[in-house]
């Protein structure tokens, strides 16, 4: 079967679906010379708008040929160009927003495999989760429950992967941006019955904003002299946990560290890791912001205390 643009496209019109054969008569097309070109692209857009009812082999043909494109279509291969990511975020929200599984797939697919990819990209495929999870509307969606203000297993998992994907300036940490969106879903669905997954993302995932952060060095000692005055008090919680962290590196500056404890040592680790004095008075600041400590933010506080 040799692939015709006008016949698949009236075919999907009458039928909603393609079918197996016309699939790989696209797979034929498109990889005929080995290189999805920008024309062939754009088609490839085009066919998958008007395929109402997308089954799975067209949609791995759809996010594999794409992906193919956005990543290793322009050299250097492996990273995605500014007018790459731009095409990409102009096709997949003619409206606004990512319509289907499809496209979501093929946005998270892309920043899994690239290199790098502008941080743009990933802001905006998590802006779209954000968004399903606020409105409980979005390709996570169909088939499922509607309700806004609860996290589904599905989103839960994309969620996971476009924070660990591979395409960002630093792939393996999560920014203020992405802590803040956390947080406000935390805050959006604290009382749902959210999948069981969603608290354990939330707390791996905040943690490694706070403890991720490279190229800082160690906390000084007049670091964690300041941050134990900003964070003194008889409170329980995020005061006497980060007061702690701080008042080891203030009564033990000169300790060697043969002469430390195992204990010792990990306390003094995570202080450097941890305590900031900007880091600090955010976590401080977003706890109490409600007057309570909710189960998510006990959780974070002790999976700090534990690591």
């Amino acid at each position: 079967m040799t692939f015709s643009f006008s016949d698949f496209a009236s075919a999907v019109r009458a039928e909603g679906e393609v079918s197996v054969e016309q699939v790989l008569a696209a797979r034929r097309w498109a990889w005929a010379d080995g290189v999805i070109t920008p024309d062939e692209a754009d088609t490839i857009f085009e066919l998958n708008h008007l395929v109402a009812r997308p089954t799975a082999d067209w949609t791995d043909f759809f996010v594999e040929a794409l992906t193919e494109y956005l990543v290793n279509g322009v050299a250097p291969r492996g990273h995605v160009s500014d007018e790459n990511a731009r095409w990409l975020i102009d096709h997949v929200s003619r409206d606004g927003r990512v319509e289907s599984h499809a496209e979501m797939e093929l946005l998270v697919r892309v920043l899994e495999k690239a290199e790098t990819a502008p941080d743009a990209l990933r802001t905006f495929a998590l802006a779209q989760i954000e968004r399903e999870v606020l409105t409980g509307e979005g390709p996570t969606r169909r088939g499922g429950t509607l309700r806004p203000g609860l996290i589904t297993d599905t989103e839960v998992a994309l969620l996971r992967r476009l924070l660990y994907a591979g395409g960002s300036a630093e792939a393996t940490m999560i920014s203020r941006d992405e802590a803040e969106m956390l947080w406000a879903l935390k805050d959006a669905t604290l009382d749902a019955a959210n999948a069981p997954g969603w608290r354990t993302l939330f707390v791996q995932a905040v943690a490694r904003h706070l403890t991720g952060h490279g190229g800082r060095g160690n906390v000084t000692r007049a670091d964690a002299a300041r941050l134990d005055a900003f964070m003194a008090d008889n409170r329980p919680g995020i005061g006497g946990f980060l007061g702690r962290m701080a008042r080891a590196l203030v009564e033990r500056p000169g300790a060697a560290p043969a002469a430390m404890s195992a204990d010792d040592r990990a306390v003094e680790a995570a202080a450097a890791a941890v305590v900031t004095a900007a880091e600090a008075q955010w976590l401080r600041t977003r706890m109490e912001a409600d007057g309570r400590l909710d189960p998510l933010e006990q959780a974070l506080l002790d999976f700090l205390a534990e690591d």
